[in-house]
């Protein structure tokens, strides 16, 4: 809990719902506050277990084409058969509504990565709800948040985001259905001290301009036709996605199977804006003008935060200690010493239902794939899914022609691409068209490796988007002008997207910080990792802060034409549709006439990286039954002459945990050793791992992992310590050579790998990995079928060969405190 409250955004949001439901459940920190689970018995922990994790308590949720029967008799005989019901008076009572608003201040930890030292603080305004029960009204309120919030035509963005008094919108923005009673937040972050009242005046203010004026037709036609998508888009998570949404509302006694029918709710929602076209400014005044129950809350950072709670948790511990008797001390210690008997045992898991690796399917389900070339020369693959109506293109266009200076600006370009207007459209009326017209145009940078190959990868940038089927032609037509047309005038707006762009980028390290340890370790073990380091490492984080603090943004803008140049047209692209049967001879039409509209480059470009290897995208119209049509030559970029080298790399925050990472350079997804080495991680997380690190180190997570461009990665998250989490994967390392597993071990751990590598793909990704990796289902397979024959034997010789002192080079990167051992040690960076 320590680690999930260096987030200064988690601490505002816990801070927002505990005052401004301060009478019952929704007062205290769920998870434990740091500062009273000291103060927690173990009486108290046996109570609460039993009457709140008791099957009387519990709600039952089933999604699938299983037979329901078989289901129900094993929750009865499993569950219910086992236990006595009991009331367990779990129920969340109404928090009684204020008479007046109230404001309370708070403080956090300073942000070392944040772009101005003088901005740091948070402010917003929160309005409670009604009870989440009421469905309908809940919908409603829902929506009505996000047209306040959602996007550069939202009353709220244009008010508070474009005024430059702060980066972003406050944490928590919008409507919030997880308690009883919902409520909605709005506020600024990154702002001055001084403008704490500013905002709260704007605020005021953009709601009485929605009360006098309401929204506009095509904003509420947007928004609906985002619910379209909603319902017909499938993902493989839709079963847990509909648990997740039904959760809070059934728990509080509302009606589960009332909330699913979206289509009901869609209805009378648009029966009462036609019968009262003022409908929303009621709600608006209603709930926001009107509305006694509103709190303020302001956060400012500051620099001693961590040293005082460190303080106040030592005196609490002191209190704790001083008031035990030598008889208590020595209990304590005998029970500690107990704990960690108990961690080092192996547990029975013979009472959890297991499957066995022979249940496992011996093939995969193989996918169809048609390859054709438009305007003469531009590869596309269409692959006919199942879609529900829905298209998703995606294009992926080549970075090798790009000079080295520009490669930086690569993430920010792809982020601002989609939002600065295009054509006759300023940002406005393009972000109106992608909302009414699509399901959203993203853009990314990729660095894709080699399957055989670990100094060889591909690098370039990656369109996406979907779209209902009728939308079709205006989808390609948005791409059309985005990449024939696109505006980079708007310096305002373009000052406003890097302000949020770099706060993301340094709220999301306390939540991601082990993969920005792991992104850094492991940049100097191949060519692509500086690369990665590059466009989604802490480089491009403090390379985005430093943006963010200029005076002047020109020269930054600039470059953006100059990339524009190299990208957004089809000399090195190559396209991919995923849609039904039916409209595929449609979506062949309206992609053959994009791209015969798009830009060519009048003189071949020369790429800038001498070693550039062309390499089929899979073998051959011969070699693989499942691709049809002509064959695809992907460029990739090898160096032969790179030489991986060690480095050990520590960058200072201001945080009280760490995040750890250590990666080994290994071997790529086609040698048989990958396989050995992806069900060796598997079985060093389960069985070695989490006991060292979660369980008695006390971080939040630990484990190892293995990459598909080989780079073999140990790391901890959330972590008290450091030095020793490096002790515990040398340990690990050992463990792993002696062999000290069974084969019970190894078959859990190819059953998690299996789990992964069959889970299942939505038809809007199919035939993805043929596209950007170019990996057959024949790779796939024979994959397959060396993990299924991966031993105990390989195990322990792949721990040997790869992961021993010396065998492969590695290096280590931690995110985290000062640390003395560390700076004493002239091996290591700091950064």
């Amino acid at each position: 809990m320590k680690g999930a409250f260096t987030d200064n955004e988690r601490i505002f949001s816990q801070h927002v719902q505990n005052r401004l439901l301060p009478d019952h459940t929704y007062s205290v920190v769920s998870g434990g506050d740091p500062l009273c689970i000291p103060e927690l018995t173990w009486e108290q922990l046996k109570q609460f277990h039993a009457t709140h994790y008791h099957p009387s308590n519990a709600r039952f949720f089933t999604y699938g084409n299983f037979q329901l029967e078989q289901h129900l008799k094993q929750i009865h005989e499993e569950a219910l058969s086992k236990f006595q019901k009991i009331e367990p008076s779990t129920t969340v009572p109404a928090q009684k509504p204020w008479d007046e608003p109230r404001e309370f201040q708070i403080t956090c930890g300073p942000d070392s990565l944040a772009g101005d030292p003088s901005k740091q603080t948070t402010v917003s305004v929160s309005f409670l709800l009604p009870d989440i029960t009421d469905t309908y009204e809940a919908f409603t309120l829902n929506l009505l948040s996000s047209l306040l919030i959602s996007g550069p035509n939202s009353p709220f963005y244009k008010a508070l985001i474009e005024s430059g008094l702060g980066t972003d919108f406050s944490p928590d923005v919008g409507y919030n259905g997880y308690t009883r009673e919902a409520y909605f937040s709005v506020g600024l972050q990154g702002i001055a001290e001084k403008d704490v009242q500013t905002v709260r005046d704007l605020v005021d203010s953009t709601l009485d301009e929605v009360v006098r004026k309401g929204f506009e037709d095509d904003r509420i036609e947007a928004l609906l036709h985002k619910i379209e998508i909603q319902m017909k888009h499938q993902s493989t998570s839709f079963g847990l996605a509909l648990t997740s949404y039904i959760a809070s509302c059934w728990n509080h006694d509302g009606d589960p199977v009332e909330l699913l029918q979206l289509g009901n709710q869609l209805a009378r929602f648009r029966h009462c804006l036609k019968e009262n076209p003022k409908f929303l400014q009621e709600k608006v005044k209603q709930y926001f003008k009107n509305n006694q129950h509103k709190l303020t809350l302001s956060m400012k950072p500051d620099d001693k935060y961590y040293e005082k709670q460190a303080k106040i948790e030592a005196e609490k511990l002191k209190q704790k200690v001083t008031s035990l008797s030598l008889k208590d001390k020595q209990q304590i210690y005998e029970k500690g010493l107990e704990l960690r008997t108990q961690q080092s045992k192996p547990q029975d898991a013979s009472c959890l239902p297991a499957l066995c690796v022979s249940d496992i399917e011996p093939t995969m389900p193989f996918t169809e794939l048609d390859m054709d070339l438009a305007a003469g020369d531009t590869p596309v693959q269409y692959c006919a899914q199942p879609t529900n109506g829905m298209v998703y293109f995606r294009a992926f266009s080549s970075l090798n022609t790009l000079p080295e200076e520009l490669k930086p600006y690569v993430p920010l370009f792809c982020s601002v691409l989609t939002k600065l207007g295009c054509g006759t459209l300023d940002y406005r009326e393009q972000a109106q068209q992608i909302e009414l017209r699509t399901g959203g145009m993203t853009v990314s940078p990729q660095v894709l490796p080699d399957d055989a190959h670990l100094d060889t990868y591909e690098q370039g940038v990656l369109f996406s988007s979907l779209c209902l089927d009728r939308n079709l032609p205006d989808m390609m037509h948005l791409w059309s002008e985005i990449f024939n047309n696109p505006c980079f005038e708007e310096e305002e707006h373009f000052k406003v997207l890097v302000r949020i762009t770099a706060q993301e980028l340094a709220n999301g390290i306390p939540d991601s910080g082990h993969l920005y340890a792991s992104i850094r370790a492991s940049r100097t073990l191949t060519p692509a990792g500086d690369l990665q380091e590059t466009f989604g490492g802490m480089d491009q984080v403090r390379l985005m802060k430093r943006i963010a603090e200029m005076a002047d943004i020109t020269p930054v803008l600039r470059k953006l034409p100059r990339i524009q140049k190299h990208l957004l047209n089809c000399d090195n692209m190559r396209c991919a549709v995923n849609a039904t049967v039916q409209q595929m001879s449609e979506a062949e039409k309206v992609v053959e006439n994009f791209i015969r509209n798009l830009g060519r480059s009048k003189k071949e470009r020369k790429p800038v990286r001498p070693h550039v290897v062309e390499k089929p995208a899979y073998n051959g119209s011969g070699g693989n039954a499942h691709v049809r049509g002509p064959q695809v030559i992907r460029k990739l970029i090898t160096e032969p002459t790179f030489k991986p080298c060690q480095m050990k790399t520590h960058f200072l925050l201001p945080f009280p945990v760490n995040y750890v990472g250590e990666c080994v350079r290994t071997v790529p997804y086609t040698d048989p050793d990958h396989a050995s080495l992806k069900i060796l991680a598997r079985l060093m997380t389960a069985k070695f791992l989490h006991t060292e690190i979660r369980e008695k180190g006390g971080a939040y997570g630990g484990g190892a992992k293995l990459s598909h461009n080989g780079i073999f990665t140990l790391y901890s998250y959330r972590d008290p310590n450091s030095i020793e989490t490096l002790q515990s994967f040398g340990k690990a390392v050992d463990w792993a050579k002696a062999g000290k597993f069974t084969q019970q071990d190894i078959d859990e751990a190819k059953l998690s790998v299996f789990s992964t590598v069959d889970a299942p793909v939505a038809p809007s990704d199919k035939g993805m990995d043929v596209f950007l990796y170019g990996l057959s289902d024949d790779a796939k397979q024979r994959h397959r079928e060396q993990l299924f024959a991966v031993s105990h034997n390989q195990l322990m010789a792949v721990s040997h060969r790869y992961l021993g002192t010396g065998k492969s080079t590695r290096a280590v990167a931690i995110l985290g405190p000062e640390n003395a051992k560390i700076a004493k040690d002239p091996s290591w960076i700091i950064r």
